[in-house]
C-alpha cells in the first residue's frame, strides 16, 4: 500500500471516529420533501430514518468498492455460474431476464483488510431517500469530501434512466406509461416515504405511478390491471422473492405470462441475493472451476468473508468455531433470523441446523462518532452501494447500535457517504 493510500485511509478513519459535526440541514431536507409533495409529518414519525451526520471513506476504499462490484457482476454473467446457482433456485427463478434488475444492494463492512461484502440484496431500500438526503448536507471539519461531486438531480436522473432502460430491454420502443410500486400493505411499510418520493419522481417524468398492494392487482386478457389502469412495469418491493405466497399469485401469473415487466424479479434474486451464492463467491477453487479470471478471484477472496453452508456433517466443526461466525438464512432479508455465533444458544443452534443457513466469517462493523444529546457516542455502521448493471450509482451508510442494522437507534439512520482525500 502506498503512503498516499495510508494517509487517505487514516483521514477517513479520523473523521469517522472524531468528527462530531452535524452535517444535515434539516430545514433544507424538509423543503426538498415538501417540494416533492411528501407530507412532512412522515419525517416526524420516522425520527431514526436520517442521521444528522455524514460518513467518510478513503479514495482507496472507494476504488475497492467499485472493483468488488465489478468482479461480482462479471462472475454472475458466466454461464457456468448461472447454471450452478440456478440449480438451487425455485422454478420461477430459472426464467431468464432480459433486464438487469433495479437497485441491487451491496452491503459492506469496512475492515483493516478493506471493504468486505456482508451480503447482496435485490430491491435494496433507501435509494430515493438517500438522493434527497445527499442534497441537504453542509461541509464539516473542513473536510474535502466528495462522492465525487454527485448532486440530487444527477442521481435522480440516473434512477429514471435505469427504469427506462429496464423497460426498453424488455419492450423495445414501446412507451412506458404506467409503473406500479408493489409491496404488501404499502402504507404500513417503514419505507413508505420512499414509495412516495419514487412516485413523485416518476410522475414528474410523465409516467403514471401507483402504489399498490399485490392483492389489489388483476390479470385480464394478458394484461395486469390495478382497478381500470393497465400496469406496464412493476417496481417490486416485495420480500417474497419467489412470489410463492398466495397474495402474490396474480403478480406471479403476470410475470410468468410476460404480461408485465417485473424489476427486480426472481431471476435477479437467485443470481445475486441468495446467500448460498456467497459460498461460491468466497471459494477460490469453485471460482476457478467456473472459469473466473485470476484477478477477479483475487478481488473476491479479499473482499468477501469466507462463507460455508451449514450442514449436519459440519455441525460439530461450525459449533466449535461459532464465536467467529455469523449465521444467516439462505433466502432471508433485513437481518431476520440472523445470529452472531457468540450469542446463540443450543436451542437456536438446533433451529439453525434444521433450517437452510450459511455461516459467514464475522467482520465487525466499523464505527462513526456522533453526538446524541450533546454526548459523544460511537455507533456501528455499514455501507450500502446501490448498483445497476455493475455500476455504483450511490453510496449510503446506516448507523445503528445492536446486533444488526435497524432504524431504532437515537442518532442513527441513513447517512451520506463522502470520499475524504
Amino acid at each position: 500500500m502506498s503512503k498516499c493510500e495510508i494517509d487517505c485511509s487514516s483521514a477517513a478513519e479520523i473523521l469517522n471516529r472524531g468528527c462530531y459535526c452535524k452535517t444535515l440541514e434539516r430545514d433544507q431536507l424538509l423543503a426538498h420533501l415538501q417540494a416533492q409533495s411528501l407530507p412532512t409529518e412522515i419525517l416526524h414519525n420516522h425520527q431514526q430514518l436520517f442521521s444528522h451526520t455524514a460518513v467518510f471513506i478513503s479514495p482507496a476504499q472507494w476504488q475497492q468498492l467499485q472493483q468488488l462490484v465489478a468482479a461480482v457482476t462479471r462472475v454472475t454473467e458466466l454461464p457456468t455460474y448461472r447454471t450452478r446457482v440456478l440449480n438451487n433456485a425455485p422454478a420461477i427463478a430459472q426464467k431468464p431476464s432480459l433486464h438487469a434488475g433495479v437497485f441491487m444492494g451491496f452491503d459492506f463492512h469496512l475492515s483493516d483488510l478493506g471493504p468486505q461484502i456482508i451480503e447482496i440484496n435485490t430491491n435494496a431500500g433507501g435509494g430515493f431517500l438517500n438522493a434527497v438526503l445527499l442534497s441537504a448536507q453542509t461541509a464539516c471539519c473542513n473536510a474535502s469530501g466528495s462522492f465525487p461531486a454527485l448532486l440530487q438531480p444527477q442521481i435522480e436522473n440516473e434512477f429514471i434512466t435505469m427504469f427506462l432502460r429496464e423497460w426498453q430491454l424488455a419492450r423495445g420502443d414501446q412507451p412506458l406509461r404506467t409503473i406500479a410500486i408493489v409491496d404488501e400493505d404499502p402504507t404500513r411499510q417503514f419505507l413508505y416515504p420512499e414509495f412516495l418520493l419514487a412516485q413523485s419522481l416518476f410522475e414528474r417524468t410523465g409516467i403514471k405511478t401507483l402504489i399498490v398492494d399485490p392483492r389489489k392487482l388483476e390479470l385480464n386478457s394478458g394484461e395486469l390491471f390495478y382497478q381500470d389502469q393497465v400496469i406496464d412495469l412493476v417496481y417490486n418491493r416485495l420480500t417474497d422473492f419467489s412470489l410463492a405466497q398466495p397474495i402474490n399469485q396474480t403478480l406471479r401469473s403476470a410475470y410468468e405470462l410476460d404480461a408485465v415487466v417485473l424489476t427486480p424479479n426472481p431471476f435477479h434474486h437467485a443470481l445475486y441475493a441468495d446467500k448460498r451464492n456467497l459460498v461460491v463467491l468466497s471459494d477460490a477453487q469453485q471460482l476457478s472451476d467456473l472459469g473466473a479470471n485470476t484477478e477477479d478471484i483475487k478481488t473476491l477472496l479479499a473482499g468477501i468473508p469466507r462463507t460455508q453452508l451449514v450442514t449436519a456433517e459440519r455441525a460439530d466443526e461450525l459449533w466449535q468455531a461459532r464465536k467467529q461466525l455469523f449465521f444467516k438464512p439462505a433466502t432471508g432479508y433485513g437481518s431476520k433470523a440472523a445470529y452472531r455465533g457468540d450469542k446463540i444458544t443450543k436451542r437456536v443452534w438446533d433451529e439453525i441446523l434444521q433450517g437452510d443457513y450459511i455461516a459467514q466469517q464475522q467482520v465487525p462493523p466499523s464505527e462513526r462518532g456522533i453526538l446524541v444529546d450533546d454526548e459523544k457516542q460511537q455507533l456501528k455502521m455499514d455501507i450500502r452501494a446501490y448498483v445497476y448493471a455493475g455500476k455504483i450509482q450511490l453510496l449510503a451508510a446506516r448507523l445503528y447500535q445492536g446486533q444488526t442494522t435497524n432504524f431504532r437507534t437515537q442518532g442513527g439512520g441513513f447517512a451520506p457517504v463522502f470520499v475524504a482525500g
